[in-house]
């Protein structure tokens, strides 16, 4: 669809710098303070530097079995490393490996076994992918978003804690509400499908060859299953934050957060 070419490389970065440029106008910060521009350029960078990595490395995984099976860990072992490390940066982070892991196994799991998707790495990484992504963008909205919340409003936290009820339910009390909130992208986009935005998996197929009607399903499935992965994922990283397995340390003594 697009020619790999000079003309290609000067339109990506002239992109790559009006994004940062337009981060640094308007002092586009997370909440310690650093400032996203550089973030924009250090993604944009990686983002090439890793996917012709991967373009060459997948002709090659793609021949065995025991290959494919580690990349696809591999991406795993990124997608845990990533969302921890943006939830939390105290030990705690390696949580984030039960809601990536809870949803995207048995999806995959049931794939394999019924058959629908292939054990080939042209199959099978796509679409991992696809999976490993939806979870690890819903931890971390669902971690940052369930833990900001429980900062700020750890008062009524203890009046619930006061009233009598359990640690784990009165933080569940706080921030169920916003965890939640991490499942609106992906219910947004399945919502809007083919009246708003049509998919990167919807398109590559058209674009491969296949029929717009098994395109649509493609598209569906992907879809229906990123939902089910991420729902699982915000309801595991709901309960590790109300269990205090996920939390942030701050305040006075190291006092945690979540």
């Amino acid at each position: 669809m697009l020619p790999v070419n000079p003309v290609l490389g000067i339109v990506l970065a002239a992109l790559l710098l009006a994004a940062a440029a337009v981060a640094a106008l308007a002092r586009l910060a997370g909440p310690d303070g650093r400032g996203y521009a550089r973030a924009v350029v250090t993604a944009g960078l990686r983002a090439a530097v890793q996917l012709a990595a991967v373009s060459y490395l997948i002709g090659w995984v793609v021949r065995a079995v025991p290959l494919l099976l580690g990349f696809v860990a591999l991406m795993f072992g990124v997608a845990v490393w990533t969302a921890g490390r943006r939830v939390t940066r105290n030990r705690t982070w390696w949580w984030a490996a039960l809601p990536v892991g809870a949803g995207v196994v048995p999806v995959v799991a049931v794939l394999l076994v019924t058959g629908l998707v292939p054990l080939k790495g042209l199959a099978l990484i796509p679409v991992s992918g696809i999976l490993i992504g939806g979870a690890l963008t819903a931890t971390v909205l669902a971690g940052r978003r369930a833990l900001d919340e429980l900062r700020t409003r750890h008062g009524e936290v203890e009046a619930g804690m006061a009233l009598g009820l359990l640690v784990r339910e009165a933080r569940l009390e706080i921030a169920r509400p916003a965890a939640s909130d991490a499942l609106l992208p992906g219910l947004d986009q399945t919502r809007t499908v083919g009246l708003v935005t049509l998919p990167g998996a919807f398109v590559g197929m058209l674009l491969g060859g296949a029929s717009p009607v098994m395109a649509g399903a493609v598209q569906l499935f992907v879809l229906v299953a990123l939902v089910a992965v991420q729902v699982v994922a915000v309801a595991l990283v709901l309960e590790l934050v109300a269990r205090g397995l996920l939390h942030r340390d701050g305040g006075p003594a190291g006092h945690r957060v979540g």
